[in-house]
């Protein structure tokens, strides 16, 4: 996991909830949180620490941008939008 590149960076353990499950589904993609854990059980110190951080494999960021891009507009038919 040390050749992982950080993809997107979050405040609040709220804010993954989505996107970990959108994640999930998709086959073989490898990622992890960074300061999940943390922020679960303290949230405010998530700042202290450079906020909640998605990490995925380099081979892997273009399809995890993509992701991240289709939850940032607003879809008339699923009312989806990240907060």
């Amino acid at each position: 996991m040390e050749h992982f590149v950080i993809a997107a960076v979050f405040n609040y353990p709220h804010e993954i909830a989505i996107l970990k499950h959108l994640l999930q589904q998709e086959e073989g993609i490898q990622f992890y949180f960074e300061n999940e854990t943390i922020a679960d059980i303290v949230p405010m110190y998530s700042f202290a620490f450079g906020g909640i951080q998605l990490k995925v494999h380099p081979n892997d960021l273009d399809t995890v941008k993509e992701i991240l891009n289709s939850l940032d507009t607003f879809d008339t038919e699923t009312n989806l939008k990240i907060v």
